[in-house]
């Protein structure tokens, strides 16, 4: 128990740092599954497409100017300030940084206000009158989001350069929280409308819940901006890249919502439905291992410890493999129980079902692809080089978008997640290739066959599941939840099972290193301090 609460420490190590994230992003992204549950069974998807759509102006412009600032050059140049000792220099940066984006968020929130009658239509071309003038009113609301998320994702930033991941990771919890409170109590009686104030309030929660920590830590708000600091010009000089990536993949996204528009109603839902199951694997095994090994890869990068680096970077890849791999191999076999479960009730009907299934086979076919992504993209930030997962971003992209239309074409709304996957593999392949001239130890033999390993694990796996799937549903009534829940509890069972027993008897060195990560990371932590 004492070294349980240990890992919760003022110097958190990269295993106790993942533990953190793996417990919080998983209860996060449950919770996220029992929001989305909520909204299924509380608003017709006729509305939920009406909710969706209308996020993703705001969304756009707050990946566009602040999350990529934030991940690709503000937590490297803090903790740049941190290994030097000039942490008061840090915090002076972070103040003029959050009044410069709290300024800028408001600033548009404003201008986008009135730009909004003339933006919409583009987002959503084919929905009616009615529909239009309702994602105006709420993607107005919605405009307030980015201003409470600049702030909160600054201080996060802080928080993740001292390796303190606690709060930072308890922040889309409360977040979570506020959107189920407004789906599942007020919706019924409020509409719509209730679920859109109860984001905005989940928004301001995330700020707030992350302040005493960093408080903590020694910061102190002052209104300060010093737009001719020397960091603030290296951030900008850094984010401009990965602002022009980020932003690229939302507009990607809306290039997505605007052909869904044109599908059958409820297909924008759909979309976004199975879009949110899927990451959650995402989420857990892969931005957990890419958030807590960030700083350690940075800062061996500013120790010019290149063994070092491409060490950690290794063994986080083969980690998450051993996470990733199996979940993707889950989600395919059993995306009709999974939805079923989490969404099938209350209005939300067996044709929403049965679409929302398809699109989530076809997203889970690329799970380790998107898991990979951030973890390549964040070794490159911690080079601070930026510039080059932005061309792959771009042109990862253009080859979703060029797939997606005629896909959907051919399948509908799950066309759209088959042509988004292929995107997501040429991304993840490309970033290996153009980081290996940096780092040729990457991708060399040990990774190679470690997958290998993996991926005739996770078959074996799939065979017993799929086995197992068929015979209990002879067992149960599968027109009931019961025998649903039943089918798909007995298999993941057998899938764990089978897979640990595999993974025991070939040895892989994942699994090995695993037990014996405490003690690389001990002495990682001691260099590091």
């Amino acid at each position: 128990m004492k070294k349980f609460f240990g890992l919760f420490s003022k110097e958190n190590s990269i295993r106790g740092a993942s533990l953190i994230l793996i417990i919080t992003l998983t209860l996060s992204n449950l919770l996220g599954l029992f929001r989305d549950r909520f909204l299924a069974k509380n608003i017709d998807t006729y509305y939920l497409d009406i909710y969706y759509a209308s996020f993703r102006i705001p969304d756009l412009i707050f990946n566009f100017l602040i999350l990529g600032a934030i991940t690709s050059a503000f937590i490297p140049i803090f903790s740049d300030f941190i290994t030097k000792r000039e942490i008061a220099r840090g915090y002076k940066l972070t103040n003029s940084l959050i009044n410069l984006a709290v300024l800028g968020m408001t600033f548009f929130a404003i201008l986008l206000f009135f730009l909004m009658p003339y933006l919409v239509p583009l987002v959503v071309p084919k929905f009616e009158t009615d529909r239009l003038e309702q994602v105006i009113k709420i993607s107005r609301l919605l405009m307030l989001t980015p201003i409470f998320f600049s702030m909160s994702y600054i201080i996060g930033g802080v928080l993740n350069s001292f390796n303190r991941f606690l709060a930072y990771s308890l922040s889309p919890i409360i977040y979570n929280l506020s959107i189920i409170f407004g789906a599942a109590f007020l919706a019924p009686k409020y509409g719509l409308i209730s679920v859109v104030y109860c984001v905005v309030a989940g928004a301001f929660l995330h700020f707030l819940i992350q302040l005493p920590a960093a408080i903590k830590l020694g910061f102190k708000y002052n209104f300060r901006l010093d737009i001719y600091d020397p960091a603030i010009k290296k951030i900008v000089k850094l984010m401009v890249p990965r602002t022009v990536g980020m932003g690229v993949n939302q507009l990607m996204l809306v290039g997505f919502t605007a052909i869904a528009s044109s599908l059958a109603a409820g297909s924008i839902t759909a979309f976004e439905l199975s879009n949110n199951i899927q990451t959650m694997p995402i989420v857990v095994f892969g931005s957990s291992f890419a958030t807590a090994i960030f700083p350690t890869l940075t800062s061996r990068i500013s120790r010019d410890d290149k063994e070092g680096f491409s060490f950690y970077l290794n063994k986080a890849m083969k980690s998450m493999a051993m996470l990733i791999i199996p979940s993707m191999i889950v989600f395919i076999l059993l995306r009709a129980q999974i939805v079923r479960l989490i969404l099938g009730s209350g209005k939300f009907g067996w044709e929403d079902t049965r679409m929302t299934a398809l699109t989530l086979g076809f997203f889970a076919t690329s799970l380790i692809a998107q898991a990979l992504i951030p973890l390549l993209a964040r070794a490159f930030y911690a080079l601070k080089n930026t510039k080059t997962p932005m061309y792959i971003a771009i042109c990862s992209a253009v080859v979703s978008i060029a797939l997606a239309y005629p896909f959907s074409r051919l399948i509908g709304v799950a066309g759209l997640a088959l042509a988004f996957s292929v995107g997501s593999y040429f991304n993840a392949i490309t970033l290996f290739l153009f980081l290996r001239k940096f780092s040729p130890g990457i991708l060399n033999r040990s990774i190679i066959y470690a997958y290998l390993k993996i991926i005739l694990i996770a078959i074996v796996m799939g065979i017993f599941t799929w086995l197992t799937m068929h015979q209990v549903s002879s067992l149960v009534d599968m027109q009931r939840f019961t025998g649903v829940f039943i089918q798909t509890t007995v298999s993941l069972v057998v899938a764990g099972c089978v897979y640990l027993v595999l993974s025991i008897v070939i040895h892989p060195e994942e699994l090995r290193w695993a037990f014996a990560f405490k003690k690389d990371v001990k002495k990682a932590s001691e260099s590091d301090s």
